[in-house]
């Protein structure tokens, strides 16, 4: 077996959000011996020049990965418009990789090969808590997920389902904590969140928290307050709902914006189907509990809910070789970052056999 590169290039497009899944979304189809075309985030350029700096400087050659800051639409148009189009590794919006998804089935006559599309494109990741959970660990999980990195990480928790029975101790500790947690600067290491990204999703994330203020199904529990005077700051805000089906509870929001729907304990089998079907998404997501038969119904029950899923660990945190990354539905095509079979999708296999004996008869044994 040859593992070869594809003929053509790879168009790699990176998210904004973590500066190390750029040198990954480039840099493994380029070390599986593929041309590379980087389109970073628009508001994530200069982080990930220093990568592209960093790669050249350790030998990768600028011939292999080219860094091309560019227009979105413009870079996807020529992409998936050249013969020589291979495969896309994209992480982003669901819009815009359903776009480009679509331009390549416009564009398949003219394509040399079959081009390979790989995408993960964020959730609406869950917590489920049952009666029986450890509700500090449960408390510590569901805030640190929702809020670290302001929300910002495609595997962030952003609802949850709560036991009434644990509601009232969780709620206190995850109240507690939040106020002990600073929001500003990150170059102060006292921080614990900064600002979000840029106006685009200051104005997308405040939404959220305006129709939490003024939707009679929703209650503002912690948080609720928006500042863009300086800098983008959404305060880290917990939001109490009556109904499991309101958009806060299955829109992707990505920001520090957490959404509970606390349920009648005896109702808890009804919320694994409710957090497998509530949504489109299908990225991750965490159950918690001590009761170890409801762990295995509920861990066979929501195994199309997540590609990632934790049992009482918050949903974000995968660590790479151990626990391959990536969703399925609208989530992505699930290919597994982190793991050795990301890295063969990256290849063109060839089956190679060469014969020793030479071939003296065409008849088959049964013949005779």
């Amino acid at each position: 077996m040859r593992l070869r590169g594809m003929e053509g290039f790879v168009a790699a497009v990176s998210p904004f959000n973590f500066t190390a899944i750029a040198g990954n979304l480039a840099y493994t189809p380029a070390m599986m011996g593929n041309v590379v075309l980087w389109k970073p985030s628009d508001t994530a350029v200069l982080s990930n020049y220093i990568v592209y700096q960093i790669m050249r400087e350790a030998g990768v050659p600028g011939g292999a990965v080219s860094f091309i800051p560019a227009d979105g639409p413009v870079f996807g148009n020529t992409i998936t418009a050249s013969p020589h189009f291979s495969a896309l590794n994209f992480t982003g919006s669901v819009p815009t990789f359903q776009k480009l998804w679509a331009q390549v089935g416009h564009n398949l006559p003219k394509y040399h090969s079959f081009p390979k599309l790989v995408g993960e494109c964020g959730g609406k990741n869950y917590h489920l808590v049952h009666p029986s959970a450890d509700p500090e660990s449960a408390a510590n999980g569901t805030v640190r997920s929702a809020f670290e990195f302001c929300g910002q990480k495609c595997s962030a928790c952003s609802r949850a389902y709560i036991p009434e029975s644990l509601w009232p101790e969780i709620k206190t500790r995850m109240l507690a904590t939040l106020k002990q947690l600073k929001t500003g600067d990150p170059r102060q290491y006292d921080s614990f969140m900064g600002a979000v990204i840029d106006a685009t999703a200051f104005k997308r994330i405040s939404g959220y928290v305006e129709h939490a203020k003024t939707s009679p199904n929703l209650t503002v529990v912690a948080g609720g307050k928006c500042d863009d005077s300086v800098g983008y700051f959404v305060e880290p805000t917990v939001v109490q709902t009556t109904d499991p089906h309101d958009r806060i509870m299955t829109e992707e929001i990505f920001g520090p914006l957490l959404t509970v729907y606390v349920y009648p304990d005896a109702a808890v089998d009804d919320m694994i189907t409710l957090a497998n079907e509530s949504t489109p998404y299908a990225l991750t997501g965490a159950i918690f509990s001590t009761d170890r038969a409801w762990l295995a119904k509920a861990t066979d029950a929501l195994k199309d809910s997540a590609g990632n899923f934790y049992i009482n660990d918050k949903s974000t945190g995968s660590v790479v070789a151990q626990q391959p990354f990536g969703g399925a539905r609208m989530s992505g095509t699930n290919d597994k970052a982190g793991g050795v079979n990301y890295a063969l999708k990256w290849t063109s296999p060839q089956s190679i056999k060469e014969t020793l004996v030479p071939l003296k008869d065409v008849t088959y044994p049964y013949m005779g």
